[in-house]
Parts: structure tokens; sequence; C-alpha cells
């Protein structure tokens, strides 16, 4: 189990906006901890988030649990304790897979539709990774042109996120949650497999209830909603209990 203590004797690989990573004794693994801050709008809007970090860190090892039992090759190896978890590390990417089964956020505001309508098909869209440009969208051609991917694996990437967005839909019905939409990475290991990384949670994933359509994810802090902490603990306790009876 790590410590306050051991961590401060790690060398500090990166710090994003949620995380950092740390180097281990390992070089195919890394430490990650999950840090309380939040950041909206392309980190132009700031704050913390009691026990944010320990949530997304408990909520992610759920699900990474349960996507590796349906054979989802991804790069969580343990839960160490309430902040920090191990993972293989990997290459990231510089891509971010959105996922979008209703219209909501920026698509809302991008294309003038109404937020909350149920799209009849699954939209993917593709960012590319880059915060001086604000993670702008682009396509299939912008990321082969970006070198950020080859079209070969481009199409790997989307049948992997599709099947991803089936097996969490499933999950967070159970959970009584609407997975409205949803972005993740991917990273490549030292031996060039494409596995998923970073992290899954209330960060990444807009939850709606699925009786009364009440927001549990981030857009509580962005949106200045109120109760974010306990929108992340409620989500947290339904997978749990979801989990148990599956």
């Amino acid at each position: 189990m790590s410590t306050q203590e051991e961590r401060k004797n790690l060398e500090m690989l990166y710090e994003g906006k949620a995380k950092k990573i740390f180097r281990t004794e390992n070089p195919e693994q890394v430490l990650v901890y999950f840090k309380d801050d939040a950041t909206a709008f392309n980190a132009q809007k700031k704050g913390s988030v009691a026990d944010k970090g320990a949530m997304n860190n408990a909520i992610s090892t759920l699900i990474y649990q349960h996507l590796d039992k349906q054979g989802v090759p991804n790069h969580f190896i343990e839960q160490l304790n309430e902040r920090e978890q191990l993972v293989q590390k990997v290459d990231i990417i510089p891509l971010e897979m959105v996922v979008r089964n209703y219209v909501a956020g920026s698509m809302a505001q991008r294309l003038g539709l109404e937020e909350g309508a149920k799209s009849p098909h699954t939209i993917f869209d593709l960012c590319y990774k880059k915060d001086e440009l604000g993670d702008p969208l682009i396509n299939d051609h912008h990321a082969v042109l970006l070198g950020a991917a080859t079209y070969e694996e481009l199409e790997e990437l989307y049948q992997i996120t599709d099947r991803i967005n089936e097996i969490l839909k499933e999950l967070f019905l159970r959970a009584d949650l609407i997975l409205a939409d949803f972005k993740i990475e991917f990273g490549k290991t030292s031996d060039g497999k494409i596995i998923l990384a970073d992290e899954i949670s209330p960060d990444t994933c807009r939850l709606w209830d699925r009786e009364t359509g009440k927001k549990l994810d981030k857009d509580r802090f962005r949106r200045d909603l109120g109760d974010v902490s306990e929108a992340y603990h409620e989500v947290h306790d339904r997978l749990v209990k979801a989990l148990k009876t599956a």
C-alpha cells in the first residue's frame, strides 16, 4: 500500500487537471493519484470538490474491473488506497474518443439543438488532445495528418469504443442512470498494443437519473448546480449496488 510519505519519494512524471502520475520501481507500471481539483471550460473555471479524488478513484476502479471482466483491454492493475491506483504504463494516444447517446453539452450548443433529446444513433466525436488549442474537434483525416493515429488504428479505436459504450450503457441503466455521453482515452503499451487508459468517472461522463433527469456528474460543477460531492457519492453507491446484483 502506498502512503503519502512513500509517494513523496517517487518521481512525478506528469500532473494534469485531476491527477498526478508517478514513476514506480517497475518501468511498465505507474502510480496514479486522484486530486480534488475541479476544472471546466478548458480550465477557465477552477475549484475543488470534497472527496472528488477518492470517489473518482473508486468509481473508475469499479468500472475498469467490470470492463476487464467483459474482455476490454485496459491499463488498470489495482486500487492501492483511497486516492491511488496502480496502472500499466502507456504512451497516451493524443485523441479523445467522445461518445454521444443523447444531445448535451457542447454538441447541443454547436448544433443549436435542445439538450436532453436521445439520438436515434450513437454519435462519435474525435478531439485532438492539445490544451493550448482547447482540445479541438477534428475528423479522422486530421488525426492521420497530425500523426496521432493511422486509419487502421482509428478503426480499432472506434470498434473498442463502441463496445465500451454498450457495456457502460447497460451497467449504468442497472444503476438507474442514463449515460448521456462520455469521453475516453487510449494508450499504447511498450509492445504497441492499444488499451483503454485514463479514467471513467463523473468527471468524464454525463450521467442523468433515469426517472428525474437530475444531473449526477461534473455538470453540477460546470453549471453551479451545487451538491457536486453528493452527486459523485451517489453514483458510486448506485454502481456498488448494481454490481452486487449483477
